[in-house]
This record gives structure tokens, C-alpha cells and sequence, in this order.
């Protein structure tokens, strides 16, 4: 691996911020870490940059402690959501600066702010002083100045923030482009799941100070593994039930139980529906009354007035009582714990 980290704890204002955090970054590999507003995600990142240092536990590069390794000479690029950019210096030259310092030839460097200035959309900028662009255009100086010196590890802290959807989109795909072309491993620190979804090869959820989840973006759809993931993400309805026998008793039915792990008789679980997992049929075994119906482009979100919402092809009307068909495995068992896998 080329990153690890080992059991990293850090505290802040004397209340536990991160409780033993690890994970490792492969050759070439993007991990997102994705969380809510303070559960400290740039604080860990900063602490892998060396801007700040741990209570406990190690960073390694290829197996050597980063802890003695100053800031400068960690090879690593950062974007962070201050910008910190040079105010006295114009576009091009924020954009060069780590470049000078290396004493690249000024034709290499030239050409160098040329492509990035044209990748993050700013072409004909580089003149422009600092404090004559907005938040989003300081913020795309960051990026490029970042990838300006091809380093060896990329840490991004919500970099694409302040842009507009469009933008950010395009720039999270020329982004992926370019790491995978380069092969530089990289950590990208945002509480937006689409953006983590759309750029990461692993994610790793943060919550109360450890990593409670992690695995591909599909691996974690699929089955977020608690219910304070499921909810963070969006992913569906929350249900309990009660496991008989194999099988779950829920408000709305019994329902087939499959889960990798035992349950005993009696013992109260927490289940997420997919809103996408069903189709409208007069047999079906899921009955409600529709509350309230919203376009999403390619299908209806429908909203039952038992507060299940469930994603339909065909718009129904408020007040329509419809039954649903679930299909096998409808249900993702989340475990017993509301913050925590089983």
C-alpha cells in the first residue's frame, strides 16, 4: 500500500474527534471519505499533510513514518476549501509556484499553467489577479496549482464546493481522467455522496470519529451496513421489524428475512426498503395510500401516507390507494444497532 494510516486519534476542544481511524490507500487509487459537517474529515486530512499532528496512532508512505517528514517534503498536493492562495501573485503564478521552486525551465512551466488553466475552464485568466475572481474560479487556481507538480499523493477537501452543478460535474470527470492517467493515489474529503460516488474507487464513511463503512460505491448502496449510513445516504425507507423464523414481521407484512448473520427469535431489526425495488400490482402484498407525488426525470417519487416513499414509472394521484409488488430480497437487513454495522 502506499498510504496507511494506523489508528489515528485526534481531539478537539476536549471531546473526541477521531477514536482510532485506519484504512489504507493503494497505487493509483482514489478514496473518498465521506461524512457529515464536523465529523472530522479535514482535521484527518490535514494530519495525513503534516499541518497537524495526532494524539495517537501513525501515517505511512510505503511503509515510512511520515511524523519526523516536514510538510514541504511530503510530495503531497492539497486543495483545500480555503483556497490559500498567494494574493500578491497573479493567476499563473499561484498556478507555478511549486513549479519555480523546483526550477523547471519557464517554457515547461508555461505550458504547464497553459493546459491546466484550460482544463479547469479558466483560459485567458492568467493575468487576472486573485482577488478579482469569484469564490469558484479561486477555487479551480487551487485545483490546477495542486496537480501542477505531479505529486505523489493529492488530498482534496471539498474542492469543488462553490462550483455549479454542470461545472462540477465536468471537473469531477476530467479529475478522475487525469488520476487515473497518472496513476497519483488520492483522498477526496466531501459530505456530498454524489461526488464521492462519481470519483472514488473505495468509500469509507466517517461517523463519531471512526470509519463505519467501507467498501465500493456499489457495495455501499447496496448495503450501507447501518442505519445512521442508510439514512445519511439517502437510500431508501428505515422499517423495523421482528425476526420469526426466518423471516421478518414489519408494519406492512411478513417478509422473507436474508442476512449473512444470525438472528435470534423475537430480536428487533432495522431493515431498509429500496424505493426502487417495486412495481405497481393490483396482487401485490404492499398496500398505502398515495400523500404526495414528485417528478424526478425519469421517474415518480410517490410518498405513501404512512411516510414509505417508493420510486414508480407511471405518475399515480394523491389519494390513490395502490398495491405493490416487492420482488425477493426487498429487504437489506441493517442489524440491531442504529449507528452501528453488524
Amino acid at each position: 500500500m502506499m498510504l496507511e494510516v494506523h489508528a489515528i486519534h485526534k481531539s478537539y476542544e476536549g471531546s473526541p474527534l477521531l477514536t482510532g481511524v485506519s484504512f489504507q490507500v493503494g497505487s493509483g487509487e482514489i478514496l473518498g471519505l465521506l461524512g457529515a459537517s464536523g465529523s472530522g474529515k479535514s482535521t484527518l486530512l490535514r494530519i495525513i499533510a503534516g499541518l497537524e499532528t495526532p494524539e495517537a496512532g501513525r501515517v505511512l508512505w510505503e511503509g515510512r513514518d511520515l511524523a519526523p517528514v516536514p510538510v514541504h517534503a511530503r510530495g503531497i498536493g492539497l486543495v483545500f476549501q480555503d483556497y490559500a492562495l498567494f494574493p500578491h501573485l497573479n493567476v499563473a503564478a499561484n498556478i507555478g509556484y511549486g513549479l519555480r521552486l523546483r526550477r523547471e525551465s519557464p517554457d515547461r512551466i508555461h505550458q504547464r499553467v497553459a493546459d491546466l488553466l484550460a482544463l479547469v475552464g479558466l483560459s485567458g485568466f492568467a493575468a487576472r489577479r486573485i482577488s478579482e475572481l469569484s469564490g469558484g474560479e479561486q477555487q479551480r487556481v487551487a485545483l490546477a496549482r495542486a496537480l501542477a507538480i505531479e505529486p505523489k499523493l493529492l488530498l482534496f477537501d471539498e474542492p469543488l464546493g462553490a462550483l455549479d452543478r454542470s461545472l462540477r460535474e465536468r471537473l469531477l470527470a476530467e479529475l478522475r481522467a487525469i488520476l487515473q492517467k497518472s496513476r497519483v493515489p488520492a483522498i477526496y474529503v466531501t459530505h456530498d455522496q454524489e461526488e464521492a460516488f462519481a470519483l472514488a474507487d473505495r468509500v469509507a464513511l466517517l461517523h463519531a470519529g471512526c470509519i463505519v463503512r467501507m467498501g465500493s460505491p456499489d457495495q455501499i448502496w447496496q448495503d450501507p451496513g447501518s442505519v445512521w449510513a442508510a439514512r445519511f445516504l439517502g437510500a431508501g425507507n428505515l422499517v423495523e421489524g421482528i425476526a420469526r423464523d426466518g423471516a421478518v414481521e414489519t408494519a406492512w407484512g411478513r417478509f422473507p428475512l436474508v442476512c449473512s448473520h444470525a438472528h435470534a427469535a423475537g430480536e428487533r431489526l432495522q431493515l431498509l426498503l429500496r424505493r426502487e425495488r417495486v412495481r405497481l400490482d393490483p396482487g401485490g402484498e404492499l398496500e398505502g395510500v398515495v400523500a404526495d407525488v414528485t417528478f424526478q426525470k425519469d421517474h415518480y417519487q410517490v410518498r405513501f401516507e404512512s411516510g414509505l416513499e417508493f420510486h414508480l414509472a407511471e405518475r399515480p394521484r394523491t389519494g390513490d390507494r395502490l398495491r405493490l409488488q416487492l420482488p425477493d430480497h426487498a429487504f437489506t437487513c441493517l442489524g440491531n444497532e442504529d449507528d452501528h454495522g453488524h
